[in-house]
């Protein structure tokens, strides 16, 4: 074997006397991210949207204004999941829709508030709080679902 074989060899051997590398911090330790912290602020603010928007519609149009009301919740809720990955994607929204609606439930010092009867405040409360756990506790998803199809996009 002459000498620059036993180089290529030896370059290519794992270093023995080398430190262990400790793995990257993942989840809370890693360190923050601007777009994620970004992100997770936007889906806020369009949770608290899609709240104010459904409380208008799930009163106006009774009971087919409920059901797009809670369709719109899970909507954001579950592409929130989706568009990062984590569960913290669907809590964020949740987040803001829920002090939305804590906020419009408050009323005036009139004595008015934005819901309309209480059969409709009531479904629209739990029915987005268990969409938004729903959505927040469902397992990871498998590549196939989130595969376009088209290889190499």
């Amino acid at each position: 074997m002459s000498s620059r074989q036993r180089q290529r060899a030896s370059s290519r051997a794992p270093r023995t006397n080398a430190p262990p590398r400790s793995p990257a911090p993942t989840g809370l330790a890693a360190p923050p991210n601007p777009r994620r912290i970004a992100a997770y602020l936007s889906l806020a603010v369009l949770g608290a949207a899609v709240a104010i928007a459904g409380t208008l519609v799930q009163d106006a149009l009774f009971p087919g204004g409920l059901l797009l009301a809670l369709a719109a919740s899970g909507g954001l809720f579950l592409g929130g999941r989706l568009l990062t990955g984590t569960q913290l994607g669907a809590l964020a929204p949740a987040v803001g829709w829920f002090i939305a609606v804590i906020v419009l439930l408050s009323g005036r010092p009139e004595g008015d508030y934005v819901f309309g009867d209480e059969i409709g405040l009531t479904l629209f409360m739990l029915g987005g709080m268990a969409v938004a756990v729903m959505c927040a506790t469902m397992s990871r998803l498998s590549n196939s679902a989130t595969d376009t199809g088209r290889p190499g996009a």
